[in-house]
């Protein structure tokens, strides 16, 4: 396959689980400069190692905010809860992973994760 396709298929998963306004926001906040980044993570994050099978999307989504909350990524947290919740993780699966965020990233870094959940939650019930 080529990258085109593999960023065809990125962007469209991309835009499903966080919005299309949220990627274009991202894509246009970094300009000509930021494009080829934005290519890699269109093409090669979610084109091909999120459009794997071998695990479940809401999976995924799981790892990746215990991925964030550990590595103090706020920005990225925030993208990547708004994406579990439309991959179907409910807030009590997202509550579950920052405990473990807690136990082993420490208190700091689950506080943050916390505070970023609980917003985004209530934009995305606010809808």
């Amino acid at each position: 396959m080529d990258t085109k396709e593999l960023h065809d298929r990125g962007l469209k998963l991309r835009k499903d689980m966080v919005g299309a306004a949220a990627v274009e926001k991202r894509a246009s906040d970094l300009g000509e400069f930021g494009a080829p980044l934005q290519h890699i993570i269109n093409a090669y994050a979610y084109g091909d190692v999120w459009s794997r099978p071998g695990l479940p999307m809401a999976t995924k989504s799981l790892a990746m905010i215990a991925m964030m909350s550990a590595a103090a990524k706020p920005a990225e947290l925030r993208v990547h809860l708004k994406g579990a919740l439309k991959n179907g993780c409910t807030p009590e699966e997202i509550r579950e992973v920052l405990l473990l965020v807690a136990l082993y990233c420490g208190l700091p870094a689950a506080n943050e994760a916390h505070r970023a959940a609980v917003e985004v939650i209530a934009e995305e019930k606010k809808g």
